[in-house]
């Protein structure tokens, strides 16, 4: 077979199911062999950089690889924002990209990318975005180099991987002729007993002594599917639950021990449950910027610090933990409660201030739509095992401190790398893997702008994402960070098309709305018509999102400021 087919026929082995590309003579192979699979649906994107965020969205809640492919050059390099999001956001996900002929290395053909005279060293810059670069140069070596690929795309902390295909490989007579099924080789990654042992009498002592614990969980346990795990061990020992953005829904966050969103731009109850803990266990979490206050040295003083991980290089960042635990974040919690289990006894009912110690009010401004109302309507009426994406703007900070989660319902803002429109296109490969759940994506004008036009690939391949665009015609944290940092703002102001009107020329439902009661009545009718729609949300420009980069809250931060002024 040819070296494509190969490829696809490998991938279908492993339970490939969708391929996300764009279109190129170097990819043509690979294209007519995706069109002849039985298994692996084909979606051709208007721009490669989409087909890598779609990627990163087919693997985001599912245990397979997301996988996505370009032609040679500048099509290849496309692919590097959703690689990067890979990277960052633990997505295991395989590119496959062209490659100028390698008997021509050096002559400055047609998208040569080999380093030499002048050109792009594409090999260098994949090795920088993905845990393995390859560049397949004997055909023979095609299923040896595809099962090392896909092996380091799963083994410890998930990311994406990357194959040049030379084009020499492609030629008529080139053929595979010792192709072999994939064998996957990951080996989960389990906690060390005499580790678990050792923190859990730990834990065991504190809870002993009556010393305040609170549980830190981050995506990683969502990813692992470690909810059930993470509710028996709140529940039986009286542990308050805090999340990062990325962990809301772990547990139902109506949940008597669910203390809220700890983050910058998170919960004034889980702020103060984080400030009274002795001890935090911190559980899928990587302890990133916005979830530690931009890395407050003091954040952890006189605090003890159990970090749990599926990364041993998540141990040695900007905090130095007192106990890890080297594990996948599920397998991790059960044996923690298990060994807790044996230690302790009944553990009386904590109290936690939760709902009842911040009242999450809106105040009502002048103009348009509120966008924390828009935040709780889409909350309150996302079905059952919906999914929530919030792209990269001020409307990540909205939905993720209004919006409530039901176990079973997942959140994902833009991850570290951060990219404006990653999830704009994302959810096309995320309704992709899961076609029985809703997925609805909040962007702001300014991420939709930068992609919308992929709503015609939602629209030619029927994948009824919902899109709910916060309108207000400028760049909302780009500005505010203007005007803290330098007390006027410039150049972040924008005109918008008629966003409804495009998508219903795009064959899509498109909705205008001004008031809650109208964006009520588009969203059900988004929710019941199983057709890609999109939603204008006329957002008033007055609402700034709840914010602060301390946990003490917003007026010490503002001591905290102007004694730093003085101090410079």
């Amino acid at each position: 077979m040819k070296v494509y087919e190969a490829i696809v026929k490998g991938l279908e082995g492993i339970g490939v199911r969708a391929a996300f590309g764009g279109a190129g003579e170097n990819a043509a192979g690979l294209m007519l062999a995706l069109k002849h699979s039985q298994r692996i649906r084909p979606i051709i994107t208007r721009h490669e950089q989409a087909a890598s965020f779609m990627a990163c969205g087919y693997a985001m809640y599912t245990n397979r690889l997301g996988f996505c492919f370009a032609t040679a050059g500048p099509g290849a390099f496309n692919l590097f924002s959703g690689l990067a999001v890979a990277m960052s956001d633990s997505y295991p996900v395989l590119a496959v990209s062209g490659y100028a002929s390698m008997k021509w290395r050096g002559w400055g053909s047609l998208n040569e990318t080999s380093g030499l005279n002048r050109t792009p060293d594409s090999q260098a810059m994949f090795a920088a975005t993905t845990k393995k670069s390859f560049l397949l140069t004997d055909i023979a070596d095609t299923c040896d180099v595809l099962e090392e690929a896909v092996n380091t795309a799963f083994e410890g902390r998930p990311g994406p991987v990357h194959i040049h295909v030379p084009e020499d490989l492609t030629h008529h007579g080139v053929e595979v002729t010792d192709f072999r099924p994939l064998r996957l080789k990951v080996r989960p990654v389990l906690p060390d007993p005499a580790r678990v042992a050792e923190i859990a009498a730990v834990l065991a002592d504190a809870l002993a002594q009556r010393k305040r614990v609170v549980v830190l969980v981050g995506f990683g346990a969502v990813r692992s599917g470690a909810g059930p795990e993470v509710q028996r061990l709140i529940e039986r020992f009286q542990i308050p639950l805090l999340t990062t953005l990325d962990g809301k829904g772990i547990v139902s966050e109506g949940h008597p021990l669910a203390v809220g969103v700890f983050a910058d731009s998170g919960h004034s109850s889980a702020w103060k449950a984080f400030r009274e803990a002795d001890v935090v266990l911190c559980v899928g979490n990587s302890l990133n910027q916005h979830a530690t206050f931009n890395y407050r040295e003091d954040l952890f003083e006189n605090k003890l610090l159990i970090h749990v991980n599926i990364s041993e290089g998540e141990f040695h960042k900007a905090y130095r933990p007192d106990h890890t635990l080297l594990s996948d974040a599920r397998p991790a919690v059960a044996a923690l409660a298990d060994e807790l289990e044996r230690l302790v006894g009944e553990v009386p009912a904590v109290e936690v201030d939760g709902r009842n110690y911040e009242a999450r009010r809106i105040h009502h401004l002048p103009g348009k739509l509120h966008p924390g109302e828009l935040a709780q309507s889409i909350g309150r009426m996302l079905p059952p095992g919906g999914v929530l994406l919030a792209d990269a703007g001020a409307h990540l900070a909205w939905l993720g401190y209004y919006v409530e989660l039901e176990q079973g319902q997942n959140f994902r803002k833009a991850g570290s790398f951060g990219p404006m429109a990653g999830h704009v296109n994302g959810a096309i490969g995320l309704k992709v893997a899961h076609p029985d759940r809703t997925v609805v994506v909040g962007c702001g004008d300014g991420c939709y702008s930068l992609s919308g036009f992929e709503l015609m690939t939602a629209v030619e391949h029927d994948i009824p994402v919902i899109w709910v665009i916060f309108n207000d015609g400028e760049f909302k944290l780009i500005k505010l960070f203007q005007l803290v940092t330098y007390a006027e703002s410039g150049l972040v102001e924008f005109r918008n098309p008629d966003f409804a009107a495009y998508a219903r020329a795009c064959g899509a439902d498109g909705y205008q709305v001004e008031t809650l009661e109208e964006f009520e009545e588009a969203f059900r009718a988004a929710l019941a018509s199983g057709r890609p729609s999109l939603i204008d949300a006329r957002i008033t420009r007055w609402a700034v999102p709840h914010y602060s980069p301390s946990p003490d809250g917003l007026i010490d931060t503002l001591v905290e400021t102007v004694e730093a002024r003085f101090r410079d």
